[in-house]
């Protein structure tokens, strides 16, 4: 009840602006490769509509997100902050998991976010898709997606508020079957559609919302977080192919697209938001093996290395950037920074008491070139010191300059390579460049030390200590 009173409160305060400032759209992609958009390489798979928006706009090739997994990468881009600031590190699970690797069960709504600050200021503020900040299995007492600053949501099993439930279909079935059934329990409001068409229902509830803010001459802002391309993949029965994992995923990741491309075409085809509308589509960490790519990259989903982390960026907006078909190679940013970049592009106030970890960077967004000043520290999620046949993962990492520099929490088994000479991470320069090693050390740690610990450094031990147990 309180935070439907704060949200009738918030809604009748709301000033009526001006329509100019610039609509966002960020389409948030789950689990998707640095290389899996046909414009960034991929050749078993074609994105037409994301690469029309590429062609258009600009495209970004060192741009980070800030966790190699969903939750915490979600967090950082909604609050411009580092995400172990709010303990949510990995992905939120059932609420005893949560506990056990010292995070919290959802995100705290006095985090300062995106959305609120843009509907303060009058925007309409909406999000579609995948929320997973809290709302999951059985923790069914998270706050609502309105509580954290949204006119209108609707969501997945992962999130609290109206949402989309997927049935599934594979060739020979003649019944559709049921993930997440126990989903129910998270609320009313709940429809269950085919797995395969879901990424259009979230677009076919914001396009309403966009035609209704436009009839109140109202700014938009709105999260396209499709569910799309996490697996299991359910791809239409008319696209299985042969069933492998690679080619459920690219069927998927093609339905999605055009599934999409409704979205885009909508914005294209009405001047008035054509001129004044800002897209930005990328991923919230790297693919899992065998179905995405990460391109020329090093490592997966969970990992620090650069295939965990480095994401596909595109905007569009030709009324809003000042290059159109442009590739900038150059630009090192994450998404901590979109939070304060929009922000500023947009003219909302900061809200008072908050600091961004983001920096403004409202030129290289819009093609002007720049690089952030700060380093980019990451941390990895407490449950996956090992994944993916990788015996031990580097605990923490740090992008600072030309540099990527990995190590464990005390500083042991350093990794270092030059971003510009060895994006693949393939040569450790640890040998040659000691001075470096012990400043990008101590940098490291001591953010480290900043940060609400969880408990990575003891929770795979004691699962392992755990599963040694139960063979005996």
């Amino acid at each position: 009840m309180r935070y439907l009173i704060l949200f009738i409160l918030t809604l009748s305060a709301l000033p009526v602006i001006s329509a100019e400032r610039p609509n966002i759209i960020l389409v948030f992609i789950d689990d998707m490769g640095w290389g899996d958009f046909s414009c960034f390489g991929n050749a078993d798979a074609k994105t037409p509509h994301i690469d029309q928006l590429a062609t258009e706009g600009i495209r970004f090739e060192q741009f980070y997100v800030n966790s190699p997994i969903c939750s915490p990468s979600r967090t950082a881009v909604s609050t411009g902050q580092y995400p172990q600031r709010w303990k949510i590190t990995s992905y939120l699970n059932n609420r005893q998991n949560n506990i056990e690797r010292g995070m919290a069960q959802w995100l705290d709504p006095e985090a300062p976010m995106l959305a609120r600050s843009l509907q303060h200021a009058g925007y309409a503020t909406g999000h579609f898709g995948k929320w997973h900040m809290g709302g999951q299995r059985d923790v069914n007492d998270a706050p609502p997606i309105s509580a954290y600053g949204f006119d209108e949501s609707l969501t997945n099993f992962e999130g609290m508020g109206p949402k989309l439930l997927p049935l599934t279909m594979k060739p020979g079935d003649t019944e559709p079957g049921r993930i997440w059934e126990k989903a129910e329990s998270l609320g009313e409001g709940f429809r269950w559609m085919q797995r395969s068409e879901i990424t259009g229902g979230f677009v076919d509830a914001a396009l309403p919302f966009i035609d209704q803010a436009v009839a109140d001459k109202r700014p938009f802002y709105v999260n396209l977080w499709p569910d799309d391309v996490h697996g299991p993949w359910w791809p239409s029965v008319v696209n299985w192919g042969d069933g492998s994992k690679r080619r459920l995923y690219l069927s998927v990741l093609e339905e999605m697209d055009q599934q999409l491309g409704k979205l885009f075409k909508r914005i294209d085809e009405t001047e008035s938001l054509r001129d004044n509308t800002l897209i930005l589509v990328c991923s919230d960490n790297g693919p899992e093996p065998g179905a995405g790519e990460a391109g020329p990259f090093r490592g997966y989903k969970t990992h620090l290395y650069e295939g965990g982390v480095r994401s596909s960026l595109v905007a569009w907006g030709p009324g809003v950037l000042k290059k159109e078909n442009h590739v900038d190679k150059e630009s090192v940013f994450s998404a901590i920074d979109l939070v304060p970049t929009l922000l500023t592009l947009t003219k909302t106030p900061f809200p008072e008491g908050k600091v961004y970890d983001g920096e403004s960077l409202v030129g290289t967004l819009l093609g002007e070139g720049g690089s952030r000043k700060a380093p980019i520290f990451f941390r990895r999620p407490p449950d996956r010191d090992s994944f993916y046949d990788d015996d031990d993962l580097p605990d923490l990492a740090v992008r600072s300059g030309k540099w990527k520099f990995l190590c464990e929490y005390d500083g042991s088994e350093p990794e270092l390579y030059d971003m510009e000479s060895d994006r693949g991470e393939t040569n450790s320069a640890v040998a040659g460049h000691p001075e470096v090693v012990a400043e990008l050390t101590a940098k490291l740690l001591g953010w480290n030390k900043t940060m609400p610990t969880d408990n990575g450094a003891t929770y795979v031990h004691k699962q392992k200590k755990k599963a040694k147990g139960k063979k005996k």
